[in-house]
């Protein structure tokens, strides 16, 4: 009978459903103050070198995600094709991540080191010489347009305030790493960092 009473009285069902959010809000938040990271470590998982770091912008302005995800969900479909599903550490230096839904090609998660750097300087220039069913445009002005690093400094020190471990060695030689270096050379060093700290099968 009493549920009778709380049920006929609104103002007194508010106040429980609203005691009752509060509890439960408190149990599932709290404990994560005390948690130095919810991102359980994963060993390899290593901050973007600044031609790495250079080669993601790149991979973004170019809109690369719109049509690739780097994002393999647990399920074996995925893990058959792809390799190991993505796990929350692999993309903890990611500002922003890049897991995406979209597959109008395939993943990426982990394609770093499956193919040799002439198989993407060739699929950049050319992806039907290798895929002939793609739809993938042809991107050849990358491999003639030297990167700029006017910025690479500035965007370094921005991760580290993001929490990106950077030393401050590390940031003051960023500019010097990139001379004489395309932007082909950037987003193929991009690529082949991905999912290399997961070991395959």
């Amino acid at each position: 009978m009493r549920h009778e009473i709380i049920e006929k009285n609104g103002l007194l069902m508010a106040i429980l459903i609203g005691a009752l959010i509060s509890v439960g809000g408190l149990v599932e938040i709290t404990p994560l103050f005390f948690l130095k990271s919810t991102i359980p470590p994963l060993e390899g998982v290593r901050p973007y070198t600044a031609l790495e770091l250079e080669g993601r912008d790149i991979y973004i302005r170019e809109g690369c995600y719109n049509c690739h995800s780097q994002m393999i969900r647990p399920f074996r479909a995925e893990t058959e094709r792809y390799g190991p599903y993505s796990k929350p550490a692999e993309s903890m230096y990611d500002h922003p991540y890049q897991w995406g839904s979209k597959r109008t090609g395939p993943d990426l998660a982990r394609v770093g080191k499956k193919y040799p750097d002439s198989w993407h300087v060739q699929h950049m220039e050319d992806p039907r010489s290798i895929v002939p069913e793609s739809v993938m445009p042809r991107y050849p002005w990358l491999a003639q347009t030297e990167l700029d690093g006017t910025f690479i400094r500035k965007k370094l020190s921005v991760m580290k305030t993001l929490g990106v471990p950077y030393t401050a060695s590390e940031i003051e030689t960023s500019a010097e790493t990139l001379k004489g270096k395309t932007e082909l050379d950037a987003l193929i060093a991009y690529l082949q960092s991905l999912g290399t700290a997961v070991k395959r099968r």
